[in-house]
C-alpha cells in the first residue's frame, strides 16, 4: 500500500517541479529535458521488460486463452473509449469542430490511451499481500492484466502510425513491429539471460542506446519529419518475454527494492516532464503548437477538479467488463476480479510520456495525470475490496462443500 501513494507523492511532486523547474535553470533546460527524458526512456524499458517476464502462457494451448484475452482487450479498451469521449464532447469547446477535424480525434484517442493499462506489478503485489495468491481472482487477474498490457502496446501501434501519417518511416515501424511480435511468440521463455536488477538495467540502457541511435541517424539523414521513432514499449515487453522464467530473482529483496527505485524515479520523471500550464498564455501556446488539443483553453482548477472525478469514474465503469463472463464463477468474484484491474501505473503514465512527444499539451493532458494520481490514491479501496469479496465467495464455498446433500 505504501507503493501506492510513493507512486502518488512522486506523480504529483514531479507535476509541481514541472511548473517551477523550467524558470530555475532558464537557457539550460534543454539540457535538462534531454538527460530526463533518456532517463525516463531506460526507466520505462526497464519496467516493460520486467512486464515482459511475468508473460507466461502454454503455446501449445493458446487457444484455451482466446476468451481471456478477448476481455482483456474489453477491459483495456472500454476506458480508453469512455475518456476519450468524454475529452471530445465534455471538455473539447464547439469551436473546434469535432465532426470536421480528425487531427482532434487521433490525439484524443492517443492521449487517452493512458486509462486503457493495468498496472500488473501494483496489483500482483497487492493482491498477494492481500493472502489471495492461491484464489481464483488471482490466477484470472494474473492473466488478464498482462494481456491488457499487451493490448495497450500493440494498439499503440497504429495510434503511432496515425501521428506520423502515410510516410515511408510507416512502414519501417511496421516491419519493425510485426518482427517483434514474431521473435517474442516464437522465442518466449528460450534465453537463459540474467534476470538480476543490473543486468535488466543493462539491457534497458543497451535497448535505448539502440533506438536513440536509429532516431538520430534518421534524423540526420532525412530531418526531424523523416525521422524513424520506435517508441521503446514493444522491444522491451519483447525482450522480457524471451527471457527463461526465473522466479528465484523476484524473492531476493535486492532485487525487489532496486525494481521499486526505478518504479518511483520513473513516476517522478514522468510528473517532471509534463509541460508549463502555470502562468502560460495559453492562446500563444496554441499558435505556436502543432498538436489541436492543445488549443483547447484552460479552465477553472473547479473544473478541472469535476473532469478528473468523472474521468476516474467513467475509465473504471469500462473496467467492468470482465464481469459480463466467466458466469461459471460466483459474481462476487467476477466483480472482485473486476475491480482489481481499476489499479493503473507505470504503463499509463508511460502512454502519457509518449502522447507529451507528439508535443500535446494542454488541459487534457492536465486532467489525465491528474486522474491518474487520483486513481492511485484509490488502489487501497480497490483492493481492499476486492479481498473483501473474494474471501466472501471463497468462504460461500467452502461451506456449500462441506454442507451434507439435502
Amino acid at each position: 500500500m505504501r507503493k501506492v501513494y510513493i507512486f502518488s507523492l512522486l506523480l504529483v511532486t514531479g507535476l509541481v517541479l514541472s511548473q517551477v523547474v523550467p524558470h530555475l535553470l532558464g537557457k539550460n533546460f534543454y539540457s535538462f529535458k534531454t538527460i530526463t527524458d533518456g532517463l525516463l526512456y531506460i526507466s520505462l524499458a526497464f519496467i516493460m521488460i520486467n512486464v515482459g517476464r511475468e508473460f507466461e502462457i502454454n503455446k501449445k494451448h493458446w487457444r484455451s486463452y482466446t476468451v481471456d484475452y478477448f476481455v482483456a482487450m474489453g477491459a483495456a479498451a472500454f476506458p480508453w473509449v469512455f475518456v476519450a469521449l468524454y475529452y471530445l464532447f465534455a471538455v473539447a469547446p464547439p469551436e473546434l469542430q469535432i465532426w470536421k477535424n480528425s487531427d482532434i480525434w487521433k490525439e484524443t484517442f492517443l492521449l487517452s490511451r493512458f486509462a486503457a493499462p493495468t498496472s500488473a506489478g501494483i496489483l500482483f503485489t497487492m493482491l498477494a499481500a492481500a493472502g489471495l495468491r492461491h484464489t481464483w481472482v488471482y490466477n484470472k487477474v494474473q492473466v488478464l492484466a498482462i494481456f491488457d498490457d499487451l493490448d495497450t502496446i500493440l494498439l499503440m501501434i497504429p495510434l503511432q502510425i496515425l501521428m506520423i501519417g502515410m510516410r515511408w518511416q510507416m512502414f519501417v515501424i511496421l516491419v519493425v513491429a510485426f518482427m517483434l511480435i514474431w521473435l517474442g511468440w516464437k522465442k518466449m521463455n528460450s534465453y537463459n539471460l540474467r534476470q538480476d536488477w543490473k543486468s535488466i538495467l543493462f539491457f534497458a540502457v543497451l535497448m535505448f542506446g539502440v533506438i536513440h541511435a536509429i532516431y538520430m541517424v534518421s534524423m540526420h539523414l532525412y530531418g526531424e519529419g523523416g525521422s524513424i521513432h520506435i517508441e521503446i514499449l514493444l522491444p522491451a515487453f519483447v525482450l522480457g518475454m524471451m527471457m527463461k522464467s526465473d522466479h528465484s530473482v523476484v524473492q531476493r529483496k535486492s532485487d525487489e527494492k532496486a525494481s521499486s527505485f526505478i518504479s518511483y524515479f520513473f513516476m517522478l520523471l514522468v510528473g517532471l516532464s509534463m509541460p508549463l500550464f502555470l502562468g502560460v498564455d495559453f492562446a500563444a501556446v496554441a499558435e505556436q503548437s502543432q498538436s489541436v488539443i492543445s488549443q483547447i483553453p484552460m479552465l477553472s482548477w473547479s473544473v478541472i477538479a469535476i473532469h478528473v472525478v468523472m474521468v476516474t469514474l467513467i475509465s473504471n465503469i469500462g473496467k467492468l467488463f470482465p464481469l459480463l463472463f466467466y458466469r461459471d464463477r460466483k459474481i462476487g468474484e467476477r466483480l472482485a476480479v473486476s475491480i482489481g484491474m481499476f489499479t493503473r501505473g507505470e504503463v499509463g503514465a508511460g502512454v502519457l510520456f509518449i502522447a507529451i512527444g507528439y508535443h500535446m499539451s494542454g488541459v487534457l493532458l492536465v486532467i489525465s495525470v491528474l486522474a491518474m494520481c487520483l486513481n492511485l490514491l484509490l488502489t487501497g479501496f480497490f483492493i481492499g475490496y476486492a479481498k473483501k469479496l473474494a474471501l466472501t465467495s471463497a468462504q460461500e464455498m467452502l461451506h456449500k462443500n462441506a454442507s451434507p446433500d439435502l
